[in-house]
């Protein structure tokens, strides 16, 4: 059994695996540390190529540009998770309560991508206990600050993050998908991943948080700050959980509310035109 540790956002985890899988983990390249030398682990991934023993009852499915995520339980009380592309199973993945261990059953078919959601979704339920989240965002640095964008899916997040490296000097991209935040002692920080979605941007770096902002189009550029209520709503739907497992909803709950505290937060309406850069970048920089 070969093992394989990876440390993203500070926090370290293992794969487990006799299968030749390097050739699907280029994009942990840059995370990659040496077995056994680090912290422990928050949790432990085996992976395997066979048919999973366990039958399961589905609670909830996620279904998004032809990838279809199942979460169900099993008889013994165990987390599962289906994996499908374009409804063809990729992987299944069983965990152990409070997902320190897990198996993930590979099938013969989009072994990346089966192997890819597995560790997303073990890294966003596995340490949402310790003030960290997996957010759905494009974030970028600039000037040694990082500014995220979020919004539904075909908002426009890629397109903004664009246009600020286009028109914003001194700005480079961080992650372009999956970026995680965490809240430390010493202030939010945001991190690369190595989750980009389909930019391939994995980045083992992290820069303190400079501010949130809610994408919406519309016919005009327009931006305004949000406070309370309004910060708290605007990042909710954005970070990955399990939010119908009482311990997962209280722990993300927790960070969501400093986020959203402590946090720069606004909610943009705009064009996916350069003035939409120049005037975000304007209102939100740090001073």
């Amino acid at each position: 059994m070969t093992a394989r540790s990876y440390k993203v956002a500070g926090h370290v985890f293992t794969l487990e695996s006799d299968l030749d899988i390097d050739e699907g983990l280029q994009n942990y390249a840059p995370f990659a540390v040496p077995a056994g030398s680090d912290a422990p682990a928050v949790f432990t991934l085996e992976i395997v190529a066979k048919a999973p023993q366990a039958e399961y009852t589905e609670e909830a499915r996620q279904d998004e540009e032809s990838q279809q995520i199942i979460c169900g339980r099993t008889a013994g009380n165990q987390s599962v998770f289906e994996f499908r592309l374009a409804h063809k199973p990729a992987g299944t993945l069983v965990c152990e309560e409070g997902y320190r261990k897990s198996t993930l059953y590979l099938t013969d078919f989009a072994q990346r991508f089966g192997i890819n959601n597995a560790l997303m979704v073990l890294y966003a339920l596995a340490t949402a206990p310790l003030g960290t989240a997996l957010f759905h965002s494009a974030v970028v640095e600039h000037d040694g600050y990082g500014y995220m964008f979020l919004g539904k899916s075909g908002t426009g997040k890629s397109t903004h993050a664009r246009l600020w490296l286009e028109n914003i000097a001194n700005t480079t991209l961080l992650n372009d998908d999956n970026p995680v935040v965490r809240v430390l002692p010493e202030g939010i920080r945001v991190y690369g991943s190595p989750w980009s979605g389909k930019t391939p941007c994995y980045k083992d770096e992290s820069y303190p948080l400079g501010g949130i902002v809610l994408l919406e189009q519309a016919p005009f550029n327009k931006i305004r700050a949000l406070r309370g209520i309004e910060s708290y709503a605007a990042i909710l739907t954005s970070i990955s959980g399990k939010r119908w497992e009482k311990s997962i909803a209280d722990a993300l709950h927790i960070t969501e509310n400093a986020i959203a505290r402590d946090a720069r937060v606004w909610h943009m309406q705009c064009l996916p035109d350069n003035d939409a850069a120049r005037l975000c970048h304007e209102t939100i920089k740090v001073r």
